[in-house]
């Protein structure tokens, strides 16, 4: 399709609104609902030219991946998408992303870590701050949901146990998991991570909360503290 073919031009059955009325979204390529997304293109290319020209991306980093890594900056240096487009369209990341960890936690038994990585990876890999989060159990390890406890380095001050237990006792949780991301891509605990997971478990025995892991996420890969013998 060249680049001086505007949507009006095209058949309506080949217009990307059009077709997701139609068909469904389902029925739609990754540039068809990027286009829908991003409603216009400029005066001389197509609000689908323009997001076939995104889904290109930059050296290393190609379709989904580059849209879901690139801040709104980045995107905005686009020609023809700006601010506003690129705020339309991380919003749009940000919001499918949650609506995934939604679905993916309702009746999720947790057995093993790569349960966590399947719960979590998603949405822990791309993050550019550390975020550590619990997951809470109940007796049968079914996941009663994931709170957010800090932003920042993990350190004892801002990992605190009456922080990290406190959604735990209140929802009567049996055990939990402890869950943090390294924004390096290189998931290898810290001694402090080790430090912080050996408190933790020392006052989920005091509260007869057991602390069954800590999952530490990379950019492609988790580490089990459990597994590798630190806790």
């Amino acid at each position: 399709m060249g680049s001086d073919i505007l949507i009006k031009d095209l058949p309506i059955e080949e217009r990307p609104r059009e077709r997701l009325q139609k068909y469904g979204a389902q029925a739609l390529s990754d540039a068809e609902l990027l286009a829908v997304l991003i409603r216009t293109g400029t005066r001389s290319e197509s609000a689908l030219v323009l997001a076939q020209r995104i889904l290109k991306g930059d050296i290393g980093r190609s379709g989904l991946a580059y849209v879901v890594d690139s801040s709104v900056e980045e995107l905005s240096k686009i020609k023809g998408i700006g601010i506003a487009k690129a705020v339309q369209i991380k919003a749009a990341v940000e919001l499918g992303r949650r609506i995934a960890s939604y679905n993916q936690r309702k009746q999720v038994i947790i057995k093993s870590p790569l349960d966590v990585k399947d719960l979590l990876m998603e949405e822990m890999r791309f993050l550019e701050k550390e975020y550590f989060k619990t997951i809470l159990l109940n007796v049968k390890n079914h996941v009663i949901s994931v709170e957010d406890i800090s932003i920042g380095s993990l350190n004892s001050s801002i990992v605190h146990p009456r922080e990290v237990f406190k959604p735990a006792i209140r929802r009567s949780s049996a055990s939990i998991l402890l869950v943090h991301n390294h924004p390096s891509g290189d998931p290898t605990p810290s001694r402090e991570d080790i430090e912080v997971t050996e408190r933790l478990v020392e006052a989920g025995k005091i509260l007869g909360i057991n602390v069954l892991d800590h999952i530490i996420i990379g950019s492609d890969s988790i580490i089990s503290l459990k597994e590798k013998n630190l806790m």
